[in-house]
């Protein structure tokens, strides 16, 4: 497979990326704002891509801005928050057809890039106040998205256990922000907070497709007119603690299958050397379908309904997920243990992980097959500074070593334990 390269275009308060390539017949263009995470702003944050999306200055209305994008040969605008270790990622897309595959000449590459600097930079306003209309409506759903999480104790558990595990970091907030918060804020704070973002936040544009890069660039030109800012240094999300002690938690609400979190720390983060490693041995600990956790936990001693780990690359930490019945919840813990000691004392083989590297090939594979997984691939790189390709990415996990597994399982401490469980007996079930 060609993987594809990104050439880089730094314009006023603006860092452009291009990505050329006939594989799509849309393009796609991303906008990705970048603040650190803040408890203060982080509802605004969490209100505000929602409330840009709703209107613009020229499409006053969320039925003007949907018509108008029907009439681009049925354009799509989508947003999105995400935590990338203590940063929180505002992300902004639209998809258009490529005009070179159309009858029609409409221009409209340069159509989607003005829709997008006008909803960025031309929003729908009353004096120096978002539209109360559109307030009001965004703040309602801002609320159902924090309490779905409740709602779903899957989500719920992952939550908590990182509320507990990062007390006093960043990481801690949730990435909706807090209901508490949503009541309070005006379409005149919004606004405020948002001419702060335009001036603070670091903004990167992806444009992807079959497209001429001169074309884009001087579109963006004509359309992006941000405020100069400075090049920020990279905070390093990690966090190094002294765990003397594991930190166990229980809660108890109405639900009838116990959730079981573990979070640790890896002390290791993406751009570092033991990273890939890191990869793989989460590959045969628990990240897929033949791993440890999954073999063991799961299917032999059937004391999970799922069990599986990840890895938050740009925090340093790991968290195993399972869902159990409360009576299995000490046993759980000693079998998931015995998993992690296996791995630091190397009880895996070359077959798994081969089984491993393979997994991750195709998984990688997968995610560049779609613009928006190319980004989030390549935005990697401009949250910590290094340039891996894909390519050397792949080359890298290749050349990961049993030892290297090893010794970067060694690195890794237990931090909390979480359980979710019923507030009767022994209950089980699922929910």
């Amino acid at each position: 497979m060609k993987l594809l390269t990104e050439q880089k275009h730094e314009l006023e308060g603006l860092t452009v990326h291009t990505i050329q390539t006939a594989k799509y017949k849309t393009n796609t263009f991303i906008l990705k704002l970048n603040a650190p995470l803040d408890k203060k702003t982080v509802t605004m944050r969490a209100l505000l891509p929602y409330v840009l999306q709703s209107a613009t200055e020229s499409l006053p209305s969320t039925t003007k801005l949907r018509t108008y994008l029907d009439e681009l040969y049925g354009a799509t605008l989508q947003v999105d928050l995400t935590k990338k270790g203590d940063n929180h990622d505002i992300t902004i897309r639209i998809d258009i057809a490529n005009e070179k595959y159309l009858k029609d000449s409409t221009p409209l590459l340069q159509k989607a890039l003005a829709l997008l600097g006008d909803i960025l930079l031309k929003p729908a306003v009353e004096g120096n106040a978002f539209l109360t209309d559109i307030m009001t409506k965004e703040k309602r759903s801002l609320r159902q998205r924090i309490q779905a999480v409740f709602d779903d104790k899957m989500r719920y558990a992952n939550l908590r256990l990182v509320e507990e595990m990062c007390k006093e970091e960043p990481y801690s907030l949730h990435v909706n922000g807090q209901i508490d918060d949503v009541e309070e804020i005006t379409g005149e704070s919004l606004y405020t907070y948002y001419k702060q973002v335009l001036k603070e936040d670091a903004i990167h544009l992806y444009a992807i497709g079959d497209l001429q890069v001169e074309e884009v660039l001087q579109t963006v030109k004509e359309t992006f007119t941000l405020p100069k800012r400075e090049q920020k240094d990279i905070e390093d999300s990690i966090t190094s603690k002294d765990i003397s002690k594991v930190n166990e938690v229980v809660e108890k609400q109405e639900v009838k299958q116990g959730k079981l979190n573990i979070g640790y720390r890896t002390n290791v983060v993406y751009g570092d050397r033991q990273y890939f490693a890191l990869q793989v041995f989460n590959g045969i600990f628990g990240g897929f379908s033949h791993s440890k956790l999954f073999i063991n936990v799961r299917e032999k001693a059937s004391l999970a309904y799922y069990a599986a780990s990840r890895v938050e690359s740009h925090k340093g930490l790991l968290m195993v997920m399972s869902g159990i019945d409360a009576k299995n919840y000490g046993q759980a813990v000693t079998i998931i243990k015995e998993q992690m000691q296996e791995m630091k004392q190397g009880s895996f083989t070359d077959g798994e992980i081969a089984q491993t590297k393979a997994v991750i090939h195709n998984q990688l594979l997968e995610t560049v097959d779609t613009p928006r997984g190319l980004v989030e691939v390549m935005y990697h790189n401009e949250l910590t500074g290094k340039d891996i390709s894909i390519d050397e990415y792949l080359k890298h996990i290749d050349a990961v070593s049993k030892q290297e597994i090893i010794k970067v399982a060694e690195k890794i401490e237990m931090d909390t334990i979480y359980f979710l469980t019923g507030t009767g007996g022994e209950e089980n079930g699922e929910n």
